[in-house]
């Protein structure tokens, strides 16, 4: 569908006759919309591939498992500098903008009064099936984390304008940045104490005990950036044993990461691009009503700037050996900067080949991955899981970095022909089904066959 297409998707979404609550039918859906969710869902499998296939550390540091190949560190450079971040913050702006798609579609309907309450039930939903997802099959869940934020924060902002949604965006996402700077400040100077209480100790003096918790303080630090051979080989045997296992091993992450994880850094990861995400759908640019000229000038700035500042902190890092503070100066200051711009740089690019039209046979099936984007990410993790879990196959720790990318290939294959083929008989994913049954308290139409029946009696589908 080209931009013209979108421009009028979208105002038919906005402009609809009063008629019962329903979900979005598929006449009503934005083809940019769907094609930037499906790229970036697939984009989001390549960082998340490490995370089911090896010790936690690695993406940051690729080096605690031993010495890396030159083909190994060369795509674990590139994986970082263009995915790492930057197709989760595009995901997350399209989360920010189906905010205001769900909400003003049901306002311009008539069904104002209880659009807050759809939208609570969507979102506590959700974060149900974040919790459940994240404590029974992977600790690395984003749906908690989306949830939460879209009940804590997003109903009331669906209202502001374009402008103030982007500036409260980077507000938040400075705020993000802040924390950083201020927890690489406290490392930093942990790091000195440390230094001198050795150095003292080396004189013969008798430490201090806020000497020696200093100390030990800081080789903790080391120890996570570093882990001991001892500490990967638990990890491993844990994720390569039973159920039980297994489940015992992702419990301990998940109450970190959905507790104090979420409340410590998560916010700022999730709203700030959230909130973007809903100012650049008011100013067009994720529905593709942008000229050619705009999202080429995005791109190229992007890219421009994003890349070769990208390469140099992979350069810093590598030289420092992934020393902590290294990492923590030049892979987590700029991560956000980065993330942003990289981001909105890819999709740019995608919104440019769905405005052109000339590349149907590849923003098709993505459209219909992002059509079904909760059945496709819950579906990898129930293939991640089982290939490198040891409820299944067990290959935790034992393939290759870049052997990962064939699993990679693979799911994607399977993500777009399933998801294609499906669409044609189904109006939505199978959980995308059992989502929105569950939101809108009764049993939706599944079969496409029912939406024909419908239409022909006139009577409005839903899905």
């Amino acid at each position: 569908m080209n931009a013209k297409a979108d421009v009028i998707s979208l105002g038919s979404a906005l402009a609809e006759p009063a008629l019962p609550a329903a979900p979005v039918a598929q006449s009503e859906r934005i083809s940019s919309v769907d094609v930037l969710r499906g790229f970036a869902l697939l984009g989001i499998l390549v960082m998340n591939i490490g995370d089911y296939a090896l010790p936690g550390g690695f993406d940051f540091n690729p080096t605690i498992l031993g010495p890396l190949s030159k083909l190994n560190l060369f795509l674990w450079a590139g994986r970082f500098v263009l995915f790492e971040g930057k197709m989760r913050a595009l995901f997350s702006m399209l989360f920010g903008a189906g905010v205001i798609l769900l909400t003003s579609r049901l306002e311009k309907r008539g069904d104002a009064a209880i659009a807050g309450d759809i939208f609570t039930r969507r979102n506590m939903w959700l974060t149900l099936f974040g919790v459940l997802h994240a404590y029974f099959l992977w600790w690395g869940d984003i749906l908690y984390f989306y949830g939460m934020t879209a009940l804590l924060f997003l109903y009331p902002c669906r209202k502001l304008k374009a402008r103030t949604l982007l500036i409260a965006g980077m507000v938040v996402v400075l705020g993000g940045v802040g924390y950083r700077i201020s927890r690489l400040e406290s490392r930093t100077q942990l790091a000195q104490r440390a230094a001198a209480a050795k150095q003292a100790q080396a004189a013969g003096q008798t430490l201090t005990e806020q000497q020696k918790e200093d100390v030990q303080a800081w080789e903790k630090v080391l120890e996570r950036a570093h882990p001991s051979r001892e500490e990967l080989d638990k990890e491993i045997a844990e994720l390569r044993g039973g159920y039980g296992s297994v489940f015992r091993h992702n419990a301990e992450q998940v109450i970190d990461e959905q507790g104090a994880g979420y409340y410590r850094f998560g916010f700022f990861d999730s709203l700030g691009m959230m909130l973007l995400g809903m100012g650049l759908l008011k100013i067009g640019f994720l529905s593709g009503q942008l000229s050619n000229r705009a999202y080429l000038w995005i791109a190229a700035i992007g890219y421009g700037i994003g890349l070769p500042v990208g390469a140099l902190c992979m350069w810093q890092v590598w030289r420092s050996g992934f020393y902590p503070l290294a990492m923590g100066r030049w892979e987590i200051l700029p991560y956000d900067a980065l993330r942003i711009l990289i981001g909105l740089a890819h999709g740019s690019v995608v919104l440019l080949a769905v405005k052109a039209g000339t590349l149907k046979w590849v923003t098709r099936p993505l459209a219909a991955v992002g059509q079904t984007a909760l059945s496709n990410y819950i579906g990898t993790t129930l293939i991640c899981t089982l290939v490198f879990y040891g409820w299944g196959f067990g290959m935790f720790g034992r393939l290759q970095f870049y052997q990962l990318f064939y699993v990679v290939a693979a799911i994607w294959a399977a993500n777009l022909v399933a998801s294609t083929v499906w669409l044609k008989y189904f109006r939505f994913g199978p959980l995308e089904w059992v989502w929105r049954s569950l939101t809108y308290w009764r049993v939706q139409p599944m079969v496409r066959a029912i939406e024909t029946a419908e239409a022909s009696v006139g009577v409005a589908p839903a899905s």
